[in-house]
């Protein structure tokens, strides 16, 4: 898709300036920042995506930065630009979690990053919320399998270093389904320090939960919640290849 892009030197005056500060910052901070999107090169920012800041669309808000779409060089990406009011000081932890993911191929690929800001793969896509309430009048039930699947495969390898995503319940605000690829996304809350339990979050939000659970329940019919939990008891215990496996074919995937 094409997409109109705003020279970053125009983010130095109200409405855009507050995208670069929010939710306030001073005429100083701003040009400080814009320095260092020079320094990133990064040239121009798109306004576009689903959520907004006052009538400025962007692609997502959160408590640590928001999220444009933006240009380093001629390549469209991924832009977290730290909020003024956030509790973290700078990027580069999250970036650091990221390219640890980034290393058994989960989550948008890291590019660079400093003081404020984090730069990463663009993954145009929708939430899964919305891409199940899409698939449910048409019940694709291998298209949502094969879905499910891949987000547990990735889930299972950041089982396997030791990695929690940390909000993975609350999985329609993490998770992209693209056109080629779905993943999963914003890893600011992350830690290498806390047991991990992600393929048990994501079950659970999907199969257990209510949102999604009641919509996929209407694609497939997904086993009985007791014997998913007994399942996921002993793939939290073991968190094997094989109590993984054994959760795939309880789940039919």
């Amino acid at each position: 898709m094409v997409y109109s892009f705003i020279s970053i030197k125009k983010f130095s005056d109200e409405p855009y300036s507050k995208i670069l500060g929010y939710p306030k910052a001073t005429n100083r901070q701003i040009r400080s920042r814009i320095n260092e999107l020079e320094k990133l090169k990064i040239k121009s920012i798109s306004l576009i995506g689903p959520t907004t800041l006052g009538n400025l669309a962007i692609l997502g808000k959160g408590y640590v930065g928001v999220v444009v779409l933006a240009k380093k060089g001629s390549k469209q990406v991924a832009l977290k630009i730290r909020r003024t009011d956030s509790q973290r000081n700078e990027m580069k932890n999250e970036a650091t979690l990221l390219k640890l993911v980034n290393t058994v191929n989960v989550g948008p690929k890291m590019f660079v990053a400093s003081k404020n800001f984090l730069v990463m793969e663009y993954l145009e896509g929708i939430k899964i919320i919305e891409w199940v309430n899409l698939l449910e009048g048409k019940g694709s039930a291998k298209k949502l399998k094969s879905t499910i699947r891949k987000i547990l495969e990735d889930c299972y390898r950041l089982d396997q270093i030791g990695f929690d995503h940390g909000e993975l319940s609350n999985i329609s605000k993490h998770v992209i389904i693209g056109k080629t690829k779905s993943t999963l996304i914003d890893f600011e809350s992350s830690s290498t320090k806390r047991r991990p339990s992600n393929v048990t979050s994501v079950t659970q939000a999907i199969f257990i939960g209510s949102g999604i659970a009641k919509k996929t329940q209407k694609i497939y019919k997904n086993p009985s919640k007791e014997k998913i939990i007994k399942i996921l008891k002993q793939y939290k215990q073991e968190k094997t290849r094989e109590s993984f496996e054994k959760l795939l074919k309880i789940l039919k995937l």
